[in-house]
């Protein structure tokens, strides 16, 4: 089955537990995060995360499934597939220590099915930008939270 991956691994000058704290801290998302404005959700697995999420020329509401959660470390979630295999998403963040005062955050998505090709030609470049987007801003939070507070 062809399947859409868009990952990216990134070095943080910023302990894991800030970053955690970046990403986890929903409500603020919407003063960093320039593709994932709103964000709302227990983190628990089964639970929903709602999102609002800047893909096309308006925003667009999302709810999705968390799957996966490892405090601390990550957490995972799933769009409801789309009947008869044709479309179905997986996007999870993971954190791990990488020296004193570094991690490294991997940020991962893909889509599945027989739909995922439209999708891909349609959106594909603007979910590439968006996830870029959203990891450049999750490391520079981090990093600059890690400064603020080494004063």
């Amino acid at each position: 089955m062809a399947t859409f991956v868009y990952e990216e691994n990134l070095h943080i000058d910023a302990p894991a537990a800030i970053v955690w704290e970046v990403i986890t801290d929903l409500p603020r998302y919407g003063e960093w995060n320039p593709f994932v404005s709103r964000c709302q959700s227990t983190l628990q697995p089964g639970d929903p995360i709602d999102m609002t999420v800047h893909l096309m020329a308006r925003p667009q509401q999302q709810r999705e499934w968390i799957t996966d959660y490892d405090d601390g470390h990550g957490f995972a979630y799933r769009m409801k597939p789309v009947p008869l295999g044709a479309l179905s998403s997986a996007r999870w963040h993971d954190i791990r220590p990488d020296g004193e005062g570094r991690c490294r955050y991997q940020s991962h998505f893909e889509l599945r099915g027989w739909m995922m090709p439209v999708v891909r030609g349609l959106l594909g470049a603007r979910l590439r930008a968006g996830f870029a987007g959203m990891n450049a801003a999750v490391k520079q939070r981090a990093e600059a939270l890690w400064a603020q507070r080494q004063r």
